[in-house]
């Protein structure tokens, strides 16, 4: 073995040592960054993805909400519309139900009006069938003295009418009949309608009757014309 007799040998020796060790040390650190650098850069990716899977969900969630967000904007505003609509109508509707009210305060006052009318109606109906049925009564006594004394016998025709049948005034035939027909109308008014033979006095005396109301009287005097008539047509 040569003896290392050069005193800059350890020097160099020191200096090459160094260097290697350097260049290892630098080869060690590099490969150690690129094991960082990756593992780094791999866990950097899985994060943006992370964060980029959030950042789309998130941006499909505000998207969706912008999305309701104008459907309610759209809805408020469509019902804005219609309340402004209604709100135009609302004068027109309170004028329509005001002239209800008057219409319906109008027809409750016709209405009891018509009411009262038809209480007095009835009243006066009622007033007239007790008079009328008076003057029945009235006639059915007449007619009793009048068939004893006056030989007058009294028909009920065609609904309200009477017929009068006068015998006993041509003696030669009694049994000949003279007649009228009277009816008491709805006013309750004494009416001759027609006579068998006609007699001129019979407006007057059906007159006579309406004043006085006296109809025992009128049978008498119709009597009397009937027998003046048989007379005049005698002596004719």
């Amino acid at each position: 073995m040569a003896t290392i007799r050069d005193p800059d040998v350890g020097e160099t020796f020191n200096s090459k040592l160094e260097e290697i060790r350097s260049k290892l040390l630098t080869q060690a650190m590099g490969e150690v960054m690129n094991d960082a650098t990756a593992e780094f850069s791999q866990a950097h990716r899985h994060y943006m993805t992370s964060i980029l899977d959030t950042c789309s969900k998130k941006c499909r969630e505000d998207e969706t909400m912008f999305q309701t967000i104008q459907t309610y904007m759209e809805d408020i505003k469509h019902k804005r519309a219609a309340i402004k609509e209604k709100l135009a109508e609302v004068p027109e509707i309170v004028e329509d139900i005001g002239d209800k009210e008057n219409s319906k305060e109008n027809l409750i006052k016709k209405i009891e009006k018509l009411k009262m009318e038809q209480v007095k109606e009835r009243e006066l109906i009622d007033s007239q069938n007790k008079a009328n049925k008076a003057r029945l009564k009235n006639l059915n006594k007449i007619k009793e003295i009048f068939q004893e004394r006056l030989s007058l016998e009294i028909r009920k025709i065609q609904g309200e009418k009477l017929q009068f049948i006068f015998r006993n005034i041509n003696h030669k035939n009694p049994e000949s009949a003279y007649t009228f027909l009277l009816r008491i109308s709805e006013d309750g008014v004494y009416q001759m309608i027609s006579c068998d033979p006609p007699l001129e006095q019979a407006v007057h005396l059906e007159r006579k009757l309406q004043e006085t109301n006296n109809f025992s009287a009128f049978l008498a005097n119709v009597r009397k014309e009937f027998v003046a008539l048989h007379n005049a047509t005698k002596t004719a």
